[in-house]
């Protein structure tokens, strides 16, 4: 309970004004344009075959090129919102939520199919998924009622009706989607952000419960939730159809050995493995860097995650702990939910690995919000000195 403890000391306190020189916390930066830079090029290398064959085979760069366009806009905005004080997301937190769900809503009536799911929708040309925007705008929304709640988030009417109404605001609309992979995400950052809110983890246990059921009712009904799970279990019962793509994926990490076959050198890419450049990517890099570069750069996630937590513990008031916790955990969730189903660990759960995999969208998003948490850190310094007492 010291963590709980800490967060309420920080209650009722005004952010701390930004002192004349303060920068972002380096390493974080460092980590994050790592990350940004080995992950354009593992895109590169797992895409080429398939841009090559995409474009009658005169072009090499074709998701490239796209992806680091989004990587600049991505670039360009996270420098934006380092600079904007994160008091300004608390003003933001229930305009974005009516967005978020009008957004949502409006895919059901006017989306865009895309690879057969319905989650896309197009606004002058600009093509996107509202279900980005809604993973950061919960995040906003729960920092929001962590600070307005206080210490009654430990209480069942605060601490699971109040958030659990605004969770099911969003997740509703999804359901609807049958965006299973969302919801699921979205579920665990909610309850990691809860019980940093304060929530008594009897309550959590009892939400955890709730949605297993929930996720065993939901796969009955949606056949082909069901089929990813069978493959999972039993990929070899079907090698040629629902089997193929984790067989595929098994096959390019086994292939890579201790230190792979050499950056660029894949075998998988050239249209063995579906979505080589998507969401298994991995699968990739475990077989062009081996084992010793895939751990490299599960250390780099590592790293990232722990000085993102590093930051949100230093921030100044409970709004920012909270918001960049959630945001840093946004990226935590994702990366281990690829990484195990990429492995086979979990079933098929279409959920993309930040900064590596191909998607303009989640890119531009993912790097606005370490934006934020760089926003966050330009406070760290103050943060001791205007510690109250415990």
């Amino acid at each position: 309970m010291a963590s709980q403890s800490l967060l309420y000391a920080k209650e009722n306190r005004r952010p701390a004004k930004k002192r004349t020189g303060e920068r972002v916390d380096t390493i974080f930066l460092l980590l994050l344009l790592m990350l940004l830079s080995v992950g354009l090029t593992m895109l590169y290398s797992a895409s080429s075959a398939q841009s090559m064959y995409d474009t009658g085979y005169t072009q090499s760069t074709r998701y490239l090129l796209k992806q680091g366009a989004c990587a600049g806009i991505g670039l360009a905005a996270m420098w934006v919102l380092s600079r904007i004080p994160p008091k300004f997301w608390l003003g933001m937190a229930w305009p974005l939520y009516g967005i978020s769900i009008a957004l949502l809503l409006s895919v059901l009536l006017f989306g865009e199919s895309v690879n057969g799911a319905r989650r896309w929708i197009n606004i002058a040309g600009l093509q996107f998924q509202p279900s980005e925007i809604a993973k950061f705008t919960l995040i906003v929304l729960f920092a929001r009622l962590t600070k307005g709640f206080g210490s009654d988030a430990r209480t069942f009417r605060y601490g699971v009706l109040g958030f659990g109404g605004a969770l099911l605001g969003i997740l509703v609309p999804l359901a609807l989607e049958k965006h299973l992979s969302a919801i699921m995400l979205m579920g665990m950052v909610a309850v990691v952000m809860m019980f940093v809110a304060g929530t008594h983890p009897k309550w959590l246990l009892c939400g955890a419960g709730a949605a297993v059921v929930f996720v065993v009712v939901y796969i009955s009904f949606m056949g082909y939730a069901g089929d990813r799970v069978t493959a999972w279990l039993h990929p070899e019962q079907d090698p040629a159809d629902t089997g193929y793509q984790i067989l595929q994926s098994l096959y390019a990490i086994g292939s890579g050995g201790l230190f792979g076959l050499g950056l660029g050198k894949s075998r998988q890419k050239y249209l063995y493995l579906p979505f080589q450049y998507n969401d298994y990517i991995f699968a990739i890099i475990c077989e062009e860097l081996g084992l010793v570069g895939a751990l490299l750069i599960i250390a780099l996630f590592a790293a990232l995650i722990l000085r993102g937590y590093w930051i949100a513990l230093k921030a100044p008031d409970r709004f920012s702990t909270v918001l960049a916790a959630g945001l840093i955990t946004l990226i935590a969730v994702q990366t281990i939910l690829n990484l195990g189903v990429v492995t086979n660990l979990l079933p098929s759960t279409g959920i993309a690995l930040p900064f590596f995999s191909y998607g303009g969208t989640a890119l531009a998003v993912n790097l606005g919000e370490m934006g934020i948490i760089l926003s966050i850190s330009r406070y760290r310094d103050r943060a001791a000195q205007q510690e109250e007492p415990l």
